[in-house]
């Protein structure tokens, strides 16, 4: 994680598009993370932690999406 005051001078890239990057890598390992949840909630036949994990997985990779289209319309602009 970039410090308080770091503004891209030591990394090269403006805190807000770290901030972005970091978003969308952080969605996608939280969608992978959940998988391993629901396989060991089906495991346990337990549909609440199904349904829930579920719909958590969606939520990433809603997020995911978002900001991938946000990065890919500010890559290409």
């Amino acid at each position: 994680m970039a410090s308080a005051t770091e503004t891209g001078k030591i990394t090269g890239t403006a805190d807000k598009d770290y901030n972005l990057l970091w978003y969308v890598e952080s969605c996608l390992e939280n969608a992978l993370r959940l998988d391993t949840y629901i396989k060991d909630a089906e495991r346990e036949k337990d549909a609440q932690l199904i349904e829930l994990f579920t719909k958590a997985q969606a939520d990433s990779r809603k997020g995911a999406d978002l900001g991938k289209a946000l990065l890919r319309s500010r890559l290409s602009g």
